[in-house]
């Protein structure tokens, strides 16, 4: 199982982290297997960074194997979905960023995946325009649509296979909306589809 995840891709956010970039293709990044937090374990607040983000996202999960995915097949190669937490040391991030150097380690370290639990597509309502948000400690801080995607899941998909062989359980996030922000000891996250919530945990 792999984790694939999308940054850059609600001009929201981009606008809140001052992202001018016009971009032709979805920016993909990896995060390890050891990265998956999930059944609504606690994330422990790591204590190499002082500003670790949340950041909300649609999380699709892959039901077939395939290479060179054509954009209009795409949907053929998912049918559940979820909300999930893409966790970043934003501390690091803007360290390593400004030295030019890869930022793996502030996107992929343990517990940075958070998923909550899968629903058949069929239930959430389609993929197309998809209601989310995240609410900590009883507020919601994150709300967005898939609608609202600079890249559609389909585009992602279409060209993250070009790379990379997609097979059965892996994982790909598709992008946080703006509102990204601090979590902190005791904050309760809960990640909800429409008024469905799928996503229920606390920070420690």
């Amino acid at each position: 199982m792999k984790i694939i995840a999308v940054g850059m891709n609600y001009a929201d956010h981009n606008k809140e982290m001052h992202h001018s970039l016009l971009l032709s293709e979805p920016v993909i990044f990896m995060k390890p297997d050891s990265a998956l937090l999930k059944d609504g374990k606690p994330f422990f607040i790591p204590d190499f960074s002082s500003d670790i983000h949340y950041e909300a996202e649609v999380v699709v999960k892959i039901n077939r194997i395939g290479k060179h995915i054509a954009e209009q097949f795409a949907h053929r190669y998912y049918d559940e979905v979820t909300v999930g937490i893409d966790f970043t040391a934003r501390d690091l991030q803007a360290e390593l960023r400004k030295k030019g150097l890869p930022w793996d380690i502030c996107k992929g370290f343990d517990q940075s995946a958070v998923t909550g639990a899968f629903i058949p597509l069929s239930e959430a309502g389609g993929i197309r325009a998809l209601d989310f948000h995240l609410d900590v400690d009883g507020k919601t801080v994150q709300r967005g649509n898939t609608a609202e995607m600079l890249f559609p899941v389909d585009k992602i998909i279409a060209c993250a296979s070009r790379f990379f062989t997609l097979k059965m359980g892996d994982l790909i996030y598709t992008g946080t909306p703006a509102g990204t922000g601090t979590v902190r000891i005791g904050n309760h996250l809960q990640g909800y589809i429409g008024d469905r919530k799928l996503l229920d945990f606390h920070a420690r």
